[in-house]
């Protein structure tokens, strides 16, 4: 009870003991003063009561997030730090864009551009580059009423030729829908006139008189209902290129289509789609089609049909690495938008550049960097990001890293993993490959899974070291030949606990006897 409902209780109410008690036997009415002095408390009273109430709603409806919501946001807008974002300037590949836009500009005549392989490393800025050529490309041919445009496909997601080609056909269907709608609204209104004021309205198009209108009305109408969205899985390969091939070739257009992670595609399906793709301007009619291929692999190429191979990379464009002096120059354009005036000590951006650069120039590793740094700076409900948070979000960015490499493994590497860490942990140094096989052997035993040979676990460790996860380094014995000493580069606990977290490892009962009994022995 606060102090205003006892203010109210004070006075004397109908249930104060005693007026209850005095007037326990009384049955007549009380007096005028009596009642007056029973209505209700001093009006200073009822104030306090009032404030003291709402106090204690507003601290009943703080809820989870009002605290977090107390202090100042460090961002002004977050979003411009995300690989999704693309930027109106990218500083130090001015002159990648203009090799893309040198290319891509015969679209604008009508005329079929060269196909592109644009390659490079993760993060160097092809995506972002070619999303802002097409982007430019797109505007200027609304500009000058050039029918060109540009659609983007993630390979990575959209990674077998049925679902790039699927995807391409409805994207088109639904424009070509569209106009057509357009068109019957234009004809309907023109073939009404007609009917009302006669024909001779008609006189400066290309119709005699409504019935003609009606005609065009008719077949467009017939056209539009011909089109059948492509479900994502169960048509013929065949049909689904066919619903493609008559949706792009619908009315004339420049068409550039932007497989992202083009080597993804060939690495599920092969190189087919490419091929249809790149010989199907023979075919058509009224467009033309242009491929972007964008890849992180410079010999994705080495794997393709000759002919392909020709027709595709027409045009290749690289993407160099950033060094560290052009990493802070993105970081620093990027921070101007992303955070609040003063919100960045003079160390951080220089310090998320040099991780970065010993990253292979990675820019998006710079990106998510300054992010993750922001982030943890507001969790502290601190004024500033500094160096100490930059730190943190590299440790928090590679144990994310590092756990999304060890989870998609597949079974046999982490058995190997599994034998590397259950050999650390038991204090043993310069890990050899016959100790891994030996503990890799019993794990096997225990959840019943295939044994590989040791030649073959040596090749799963060297590609384990390759990803970073552990370091072997091959060390000469002398007369004793050659080996490698292993030891595990990430933490090894938060290691451990993805790997017992999948569902066969997690069988394995207390592991470790495994390798005491076998250094017992």
């Amino acid at each position: 009870m606060t102090d205003g409902d006892k203010s109210v209780d004070d006075s004397e109410s109908p249930f104060d003991e005693s007026v209850i008690s005095d007037n326990a036997d009384a049955t007549s009415e009380p007096s005028a003063n009596e009642r007056a002095e029973n209505v209700a408390p001093p009006a200073e009273d009822r104030t306090s009561s009032l404030d003291d109430l709402l106090e204690d709603d507003d601290d009943s409806s703080a809820g989870l997030f009002d605290d977090l919501l107390s202090g100042e946001p460090i961002f002004e807008n977050k979003e411009v730090l995300r690989p999704s974002y693309t930027p109106r300037k990218l500083p130090h590949r001015e002159e990648q864009i203009n090799n893309i836009a040198t290319v891509l500009v015969s679209a604008l005549r009508g005329d079929t551009p060269s196909n592109i392989l644009i390659y490079g490393k993760t993060g160097t800025g092809k995506t972002a580059s070619a999303k802002f050529v097409s982007e430019e490309l797109e505007a200027t041919s609304q500009k000058y009423e050039v029918p060109c445009e540009v659609q983007y496909i993630n390979c990575e997601v959209t990674d077998t030729q049925y679902r790039v080609l699927a995807q391409l056909a409805n994207t088109f269907i639904e424009q070509n829908e569209a106009a057509i709608e357009d068109e019957l609204a234009d004809l309907q209104s023109l073939r009404d006139r007609a009917r009302d004021a006669g024909d001779s309205t008609l006189d400066e198009t290309q119709f005699a008189s409504a019935d003609e209108v009606q005609t065009r009305i008719d077949k467009l109408e017939s056209k539009r209902d011909s089109f059948d969205e492509v479900p994502m899985t169960g048509w013929p390969t065949d049909r689904v290129y066919n619903s493609f091939f008559e949706a792009v070739d619908f009315r004339e257009r420049v068409v550039v289509i932007m497989l992202d992670e083009i080597d993804k595609l060939v690495e599920k399906s092969g190189d087919d789609t490419l091929y249809n793709l790149s010989r199907m301007n023979s075919e058509l009619e009224r467009s033309r089609v242009s491929i972007m291929g964008i890849s992180n692999d410079l010999k994705f190429t080495d794997f393709l049909d000759p002919r392909v191979k020709s027709s595709l990379g027409e045009e290749e464009i690289v993407f160099p690495p950033y060094d560290a002096n052009q990493l802070r120059d993105i970081l620093q354009h990027r921070a101007e938008v992303a955070f609040k005036g003063g919100a960045l000590t003079d160390d951080v951006i220089p310090l998320c550049s040099a991780f970065a650069a010993q990253e292979h120039g990675d820019a998006r590793r710079a990106l998510d960097l300054l992010r993750t740094a922001g982030e943890l700076a507001e969790r502290d409900t601190t004024d500033n990001v500094e160096e100490e948070h930059v730190r943190q979000a590299q440790e928090k960015i590679e144990l994310d890293r590092v756990i999304e490499v060890v989870r998609t493994l597949p079974q046999q590497s982490k058995l190997v993993l599994f034998a590397i860490i259950l050999l650390e942990k038991q204090g043993v140094h310069n890990i050899n490959t016959g100790e891994v096989y030996n503990i890799y052997k019993r794990l096997c035993e225990e959840i019943d899974a295939d044994v590989l040979t040791q030649r073959r676990v040596t090749d799963l460790i060297s590609e384990l070291d390759m990803l970073g996860i552990v370091n072997a380094v091959v060390v000469s014995k002398g007369r004793y030949g050659r080996t490698k000493e292993i030891s595990v580069s990430v933490p090894v606990e938060e290691t451990e606990g993805v790997l017992v977290s999948d569902s066969r490892l997690g069988d394995i009962e207390d592991a470790q006897p495994f390798v005491q009994a076998r250094f017992d022995n």
